[in-house]
């Protein structure tokens, strides 16, 4: 039975890498989103373009830090289970929504508020739950099918 230092500890982790995780794919999609209004062609087709696209330097760190938040996603999978972090990440969505139309100047719908506001009540929904329903056997370092009730005694 863990103590609850120990729970303190592996909850201060998933929560750090998940804020890491945010921070990484907000800056990114905020980055590439004002690199590419700065580009003067629409992309197409062509791959030329989306080359030169990529030299542009808000683009090309907005690319570096969504890699870098792939691997905060990986990370964020290892300490707890996807049913948990796919919801809860999605709380980047709605912090999305308020830097368009805060840094980018972009038009958002009441629709588009609304939707926000709904992604972040199940995401707050979400994080009320635990984080992993399936401990991991120490033994085998596998998954084990143990209920959750079982896990609770």
């Amino acid at each position: 039975m863990k103590t609850l230092r120990e729970r303190s500890g592996a909850l201060f982790k998933i929560y750090f890498v998940l804020l890491f995780f945010l921070t990484l794919q907000l800056g990114g999609n905020a980055a590439m989103a004002w690199g590419m209004k700065q580009v003067p062609e629409k992309m197409s087709m062509n791959p030329a373009l989306y080359l030169q696209a990529m030299l542009n330097p808000f683009v090309a760190m907005g690319i570096a830090a969504l890699i870098l938040a792939l691997l905060a996603r990986l990370a964020l999978l290892s300490l707890a289970d996807l049913t948990f972090v796919l919801p809860v990440t999605a709380v980047g969505y709605v912090v999305t929504v308020v830097i368009g139309k805060t840094f980018l100047h972009e038009a958002v719908s009441n629709q588009r508020w609304l939707g926000a506001v709904l992604i972040f009540a199940g995401a707050a929904l979400v994080a009320s739950t635990s984080r992993n329903t399936t401990p991991v056997n120490t033994a085998t370092s596998s998954p084990t099918a143990v209920p959750v009730e079982e896990q609770v005694q």
